[in-house]
C-alpha cells in the first residue's frame, strides 16, 4: 500500500513543531510497511488535490497567513475544498485551521477570507490563549484524550455542519467560552493544538492514516504498534496539565 501526502506551505506555515506531525504520519506508515510519497506545496502553481490521500496544513503568523490566504484565493482553496468533499483526509493546525473557515479577522482589523471548508469564523481576541491543552474527543467512536499546546488570540466559533473535535478539560480551545476545541467535517480535522499534536497522540495519528487508507483501498485496518514511548509523552503532558489545574 502507498499513501500520497501533501504538506501545504511548509516554508510559511510550520511553527511550534508542526512539521513533527509529518514525521509522525510518515514513520507510523513506514513501520507498517506502507509506502509514503510526500510532496511539499507552497505559493504558486496549479494543484489537483484529488491526487493526494492525506493533506497537512500547519500554523503560521499573521504575516505569513496573509500570503497564504491570497494564494488560496487564487484557486487552491476551492480545489482543496473539492478534494475534502470527495473524501480526502486533512489535518489543519491553528493558522491553517483558521484559513479553512469562512474568515479570519486579525487583531489589526484585516479580514482574511477562508475557503469555507469548515463552517467557522474567527474573530480577534484581546487576551492571548496560550498553554497546555487537554481535551476529550469521541471522533473515533469512543472517548479518547488529546493533548497539545495552544498559542492563539483568535476566537473561533463553529456553526452548521461543522462540529468540535473535542471538549476542553484543561485549556481554552476554540474561543475560551463554549469548551469546544477544533473542528470536524467529513474526513477533515482542524485544531489549535501544536506540540506537535500527532507524536503525543498516536491514536489520532492512526485515525488519519486509517481514514486515508479506507478511502483509497476500502479498508483502513492498521497493524498494532508498540506505543510505549508515545504513551509516555502523552501521560507526561496529562500530568503537567493536571498539576497546573490544581494550583
Amino acid at each position: 500500500m502507498k499513501l500520497r501526502i501533501a504538506h501545504l506551505y511548509p516554508d510559511l506555515m510550520s511553527i511550534y513543531g508542526d512539521r513533527g506531525n509529518i514525521l509522525a504520519l510518515k514513520q507510523r506508515c513506514l513501520w507498517r510497511g506502507i509506502e509514503v510519497e510526500l510532496e511539499e506545496i507552497s505559493i504558486g502553481g496549479q494543484w489537483d488535490f484529488n491526487q493526494y490521500d492525506l493533506i497537512f496544513f500547519g500554523g503560521g503568523q499573521d504575516k505569513e497567513q496573509k500570503l497564504v490566504c491570497h494564494d488560496l484565493q487564487e484557486g487552491k482553496g476551492e480545489r482543496l475544498k473539492e478534494a475534502v468533499e470527495k473524501g480526502t483526509t486533512l489535518l489543519a493546525i491553528c493558522g491553517g485551521y483558521q484559513l479553512l473557515g469562512e474568515y479570519y479577522k486579525t487583531g489589526t482589523g484585516d479580514v482574511l477570507p477562508g475557503n469555507g471548508l469548515f463552517q467557522a469564523r474567527t474573530e480577534p481576541g484581546k487576551r492571548r490563549m496560550i498553554g497546555n491543552v487537554v481535551m476529550e474527543s469521541q471522533v473515533a467512536g469512543q472517548k479518547r484524550t488529546l493533548v497539545g499546546f495552544e498559542n492563539h488570540s483568535g476566537r473561533t466559533y463553529l456553526s452548521g455542519h461543522t462540529v468540535p473535535l473535542g471538549k476542553i478539560v484543561y485549556g481554552n480551545g476554540n474561543n475560551g467560552e463554549d469548551k469546544g476545541e477544533g473542528a470536524v467535517y467529513k474526513n477533515a480535522y482542524g485544531t489549535y493544538l501544536h506540540g506537535p499534536i500527532l507524536p503525543k497522540n498516536p491514536w489520532f495519528t492512526d485515525l488519519l492514516i486509517g481514514s486515508a487508507l479506507k478511502e483509497k483501498y476500502g479498508d483502513g485496518t492498521l497493524a498494532e504498534l508498540d506505543n510505549f514511548i508515545e504513551e509516555q509523552a502523552h501521560q507526561q503532558a496529562l500530568s503537567i496539565s493536571e498539576k497546573k489545574s490544581r494550583r
